[in-house]
């Protein structure tokens, strides 16, 4: 250790870097607890957890053995509730003891990625991102490769992912549908990306790991289809997490499954399982696993999360704000009348509106607004948005 920290710790503090001016500097970090304020920076609930939630915990609180409470790996119950749901939704079959459970998909990717990750490997990820992956790439020693989206519609840039693979390449991170944009990517498209990683898995002599991080593949707009990036290239893993259709991110849990497909499931399994234990006990707790084969049932009105969405897009648009309309996700991301977001998001907090700028995301010019905000403050707020782009013109 020098000076307090390690070096690595210094280095990736200055990954994130912008993470921590946000939750430390900006509007947000000094008005987020303040009654009255309009927060659609994060995506956080703000009305009480679904009945349904609570009953299925409740349920499994009283102990039915002495081992109840005791150290869980991933339970064998909890990964057929979870195998016979990806049956249901998908039409695949996914083996019981081929899901990991972990808690919530920031572990999971962390645990996947200290896997298929040796130091000096380049990891790819599509920006603009969720904002850890490169600080996740990087603390298990990878060296992060952003590719950018095609602009406008925010659909993935193949000759940019093509030209970004080098005999170093040893994963590829791709989120769909993506936050923040809420674009899901077609079939069309993901079959493109598996010939590219099967060609480049081939020249090197070694495969490429996908991971699909799929936190959201529930949270889909307009009857879109989903289609899974695993289904498309067969060296994958398939990152979910249950806190953003049961929304309810502080109870963690989630899993890594792994594609009927794969290849040496066994060495998979076996990787993962020490990469748990070695990540801080990557497990969830005991209580959620018990409760999962009813969770799996449970989701927030998405209905009534589209009307929300359609909602703010016309509002916005007829107040003179330009964005598109998400095909997933809880996420808006308009463009910032000003172009310096930071800016314009300080502004909308002088109207006691919190949101997240685009900086935040590498999008700058562009803020984030999360429908989780309840309608009472979608309504109180919209006044506000207009006033702050009057002022911005």
């Amino acid at each position: 250790m020098t000076d307090l920290t390690s070096r690595r710790i210094r280095q990736l503090v200055d990954v994130v870097a912008p993470v921590m001016r946000f939750f430390n500097e900006s509007a947000y970090a000094r008005l987020a607890d303040q009654p009255g304020m309009y927060d659609f920076a994060i995506g956080n609930p703000h009305e009480l957890a679904l009945p349904a939630f609570v009953g299925a915990l409740e349920r499994q609180l009283p102990p039915r053995n002495d081992h109840w409470y005791g150290y869980p790996f991933s339970l064998p119950e909890a990964q057929a509730a979870a195998a016979r749901a990806l049956l249901q939704r998908r039409g695949l079959v996914f083996a019981p003891e081929d899901i990991l459970l972990t808690n919530g998909a920031f572990a999971a990717l962390a645990v996947a990625l200290s896997v298929a990750v040796d130091p000096g490997d380049e990891v790819i990820f599509i920006s603009p991102p969720w904002f850890f992956y490169e600080s996740l790439i990087a603390a298990a020693g990878g060296v992060p490769v952003r590719v950018k989206v095609q602009p406008g519609s925010f659909d993935l840039d193949l000759e940019a992912i093509a030209a970004a693979l080098t005999p170093r390449t040893s994963a590829i991170i791709i989120n769909s549908p993506n936050n923040p944009t809420g674009v899901i990517y077609s079939s069309e498209t993901l079959t493109a990306l598996g010939t590219l990683l099967r060609d480049a898995s081939a020249r090197q002599s070694r495969p490429i790991t996908l991971l699909s991080d799929e936190s959201y593949s529930r949270i889909l707009f307009d009857e879109q289809p989903f289609h899974s990036p695993t289904n498309y290239y067969p060296h994958s893993l398939l990152i979910y997490t249950y806190g953003k259709t049961l929304l309810t991110p502080g109870q963690r849990i989630g899993y890594i499954a792994l594609p009927p497909d794969l290849p040496e499931h066994p060495r998979w399994r076996d990787a993962i399982f020490v990469a748990q234990l070695m990540n801080g006990y990557a497990f969830p707790n005991a209580l959620l696993q018990h409760a999962l084969a009813d969770l799996e049932e449970v989701s927030i009105d998405l209905a009534h999360l589209q009307h929300k969405r359609d909602w703010m897009v016309s509002a916005l648009r007829q107040m003179g704000y330009e964005l598109h309309v998400p095909q997933g996700t809880f996420y808006l991301l308009p463009r910032s009348p000003l172009a310096d977001d930071w800016a314009f998001a300080e502004r909308l907090a002088e109207k006691k509106i919190l949101v997240l700028p685009g900086v935040m995301v590498e999008q700058p010019g562009y803020f984030r607004i999360s429908l989780t905000a309840n309608d009472e403050m979608i309504e109180q707020a919209l006044p506000g948005f207009a006033a702050a782009l009057a002022e911005a013109r």
